[in-house]
């Protein structure tokens, strides 16, 4: 749920062009269920399909109650907004792009979505900041073939609570290499078309420290 640019993907590069964007999402269960999510006119916006969400809840279970989580590459809001229609108790929402910001914070408002917070940042900057155990759950899914990926799950594993979770949207699925070392392990994968989601979890290990 990411602003990223348009085009097509580099030759030899083995991605799939960014999926067509529509002009809206639904908040598909909990309190504010059938609510719709605009979607800004941004390069690259792709929130995530309502078929990969249902999937996603059905792994997590269906109420996130007193859930502390982290959307960290906000975009349309459609993860994060959906964690706190579930019983979040918080929510926060991180983007950079500032016509997407306002647009989160009318959503928030017409809601009347006190759980969520939404602020104008870096992700990577925001979440090398962030105390250890701030969070329960965090999504990631930065713009599509972009190298954030990696360095932002560094960021992740070191916020999350013993137990917590991240979830991964990409091309292609992470291999264990790249989570194991950061105390993370796998829980869940499945893909839809061009798009690979995994729900990975913390070992009781503590993560080093992000670069």
């Amino acid at each position: 749920m990411v602003a990223a640019r348009a085009g097509r993907p580099a030759p030899g590069s083995g991605r799939a062009a960014p999926r067509s964007l529509p002009n809206e999402v639904r908040i598909i269960g909990g309190r504010w269920k059938r609510s719709k999510l605009p979607v800004g006119d941004a390069a690259g916006l792709r929130p995530t399909p309502d078929r990969i969400r249902e999937t996603l809840f059905n792994w997590l279970g269906q109420t996130l109650d007193g859930w502390r989580c982290l959307d960290a590459f906000a975009g349309s809001g459609a993860l994060g907004f959906e964690a706190a229609s579930r019983g979040a108790a918080e929510a926060v929402l991180l983007e950079r792009d500032a016509v997407l910001v306002r647009s989160l914070q009318a959503t928030r408002l017409r809601l009347h979505a006190d759980a969520v917070r939404i602020e104008r940042a870096d992700a990577l900057q925001w979440m090398g900041r962030a105390p250890a155990d701030s969070f329960d759950l965090v999504f990631l899914d930065p713009p599509f073939g972009s190298p954030l990926l990696v360095p932002a799950l560094a960021a992740a594993a070191g916020i999350l609570v013993a137990g917590g979770l991240v979830y991964v949207e990409a091309a292609e699925p992470l291999d264990p290499a790249a989570f194991s070392p950061l105390g993370l392990e796998l829980h869940r994968a499945s893909r839809a078309g061009a798009v690979a989601f995994q729900l990975l979890r913390r070992t009781e290990a503590t993560p080093p420290p992000a670069d």
